[in-house]
């Protein structure tokens, strides 16, 4: 008979601490939780670096003289009603939104309240995007005087000598879409059906319980506004037609057919549709800039509807001798805008023209287009002569790179690939505060 042992089996001794691994669900951790508001011991000064970009354009803001921008506010001390937002904010705030690329109302709002850069500009002063939207284009005229006066400091401070400057074009895609073009007949119907809703909302305004006077106030103004598009619609066809006319003389008798019917936007009426850089047809402004070769200033700013370039020189060099209160020195334009008159006007000026001399349409390609002509004007001889010679050339290439280079800053850095606005006064005003935006920068840059 086998003998029981005399003590229970015991366990397998385990290392010492050693337990079932936990299961993540009933593990018990401290787990992050976002959505619980905190108290930050914070100034907004504390929140942005001391060597920030938007300080810098804050201390440049506060130096200039924004009279003109504060002549619209009616609140004053001591007064009634509720301040509006310091324009000397509005614009920093778009001085700084223009730099980061950033041409939306709506988007720079949203940074106002999220971005700490834009917070610190905004010092907490309420501001809202149509606020914003409103600011920008209803001050061209302020806009146009400041960028005349940035101009003014940076000549009296030796950082512009507008000895050289180079003028170029560039196509922005305007916000009008290519449905929106339509023919003489339709406009007329659109805007007949446009007057009578205008009409029934002011019959709808004289019953209380229609709708709130904020939303009648608002339809009202949506209606009127489309009336108002479609009235200068109308008043720009008679210029799309002087173009188709002109197109149908140049082609052949069997060919003048295909030339389309004149059409004009309903939504931008100023808006042309043209060939763009990329080889495709869209609605379209053409902006010119004038710039200083040396420093990569803004000198001149302008919007038009003008397809060719032609005859656009002497009233942009114009232009900038009103905001420098001098001609410049030297003009650098290229071929597209060399038409004779615009040289003899320059000559007359006592401004030195440079752009390449070409063959005129109907002349035999092989002739010489430097060498003067019998019926040549003083200037014009003048001209051709210069640019027969090498230092000339070499001259007109700093044309590509002045122009060229802020060009493709306003496409690129400042992100105006297309209008947001609709017209050629409220893209102006746009333009203008690129120009504004773009010049403070090169003043710091400069000063530095």
């Amino acid at each position: 008979m086998e003998q029981a042992p005399l003590l229970p089996e015991m366990p397998e001794p385990s290392a010492p601490g050693a337990r079932p691994p936990t299961r993540p669900e009933a593990a018990r951790v401290a787990r992050p939780v976002r959505d619980q508001a905190e108290w930050a011991p914070r100034s907004l000064d504390q929140a942005l670096a001391d060597d920030h970009p938007a300080r810098a354009i804050w201390a440049f803001v506060e130096r200039l003289d924004l009279a003109a921008f504060y002549a619209e506010v009616r609140a004053v001390l001591d007064g009634p009603g509720r301040p509006p937002a310091d324009p000397r904010v509005l614009l920093a705030l778009w001085v700084y939104a223009t730099s980061r690329g950033v041409g939306s109302a709506r988007r720079l709002a949203e940074l106002c309240g999220t971005d700490d850069a834009y917070r610190w500009l905004r010092g907490g002063v309420p501001v809202n995007y149509h606020q914003l939207a409103d600011f920008r284009s209803a001050n061209r005229a302020a806009l146009d005087e400041l960028l005349t006066r940035i101009l003014a400091a940076m000549m009296a401070g030796g950082l512009v000598t507008l000895e050289r400057v180079s003028q170029d074009g560039v196509r922005l895609r305007a916000a009008a879409g290519s449905a929106s073009f339509r023919r003489k007949a339709r406009l007329e119907e659109h805007l007949a059906a446009a007057r009578a809703q205008v009409a029934a909302l002011a019959a709808e305004a004289e019953d209380p319980g229609a709708a709130s006077r904020r939303e009648r106030a608002a339809r009202e103004r949506a209606a009127r506004e489309r009336a108002e598009r479609l009235e200068r619609a109308l008043a720009e066809l008679p210029k799309v037609e002087a173009i188709k006319e002109r197109q149908r003389k140049k082609l052949a008798r069997g060919k003048r057919e295909q030339v389309s019917e004149a059409r004009a936007s309903s939504t931008d009426p100023e808006a042309r549709v043209r060939k763009m850089a990329d080889g495709g047809f869209r609605p379209a402004l053409n902006a010119q800039l004038a710039t200083d070769t040396e420093s990569q200033v803004i000198v001149g700013v302008a919007v038009t509807n003008q397809g060719s370039d032609g005859g656009l020189a002497a009233p942009m060099e114009e232009q900038v001798a009103d905001r420098a209160g001098r001609h410049p020195g030297e003009y650098l334009i290229d071929g597209a805008f060399a038409t004779l008159g615009d040289i003899v006007a320059l000559g007359r000026r006592g401004v030195t023209a440079y752009t390449p001399a070409r063959p005129p349409k109907g002349e035999r390609r092989q002739a010489d287009p430097t060498l003067p002509r019998p019926t040549d004007p003083p200037e014009v001889a003048a001209w051709r002569a210069r640019m027969a010679t090498d230092e000339a050339k070499a001259t007109y290439k700093e044309r590509a790179a002045a122009s060229e280079c802020v060009n493709a800053q306003v496409e690129g850095r400042y992100g105006l690939r297309q209008l947001r606005v609709r017209g050629a006064d409220k893209a102006l005003a746009v333009l203008l505060l690129v120009a504004v935006a773009h010049n403070l920068l090169r003043w710091i840059a400069l000063a530095a």
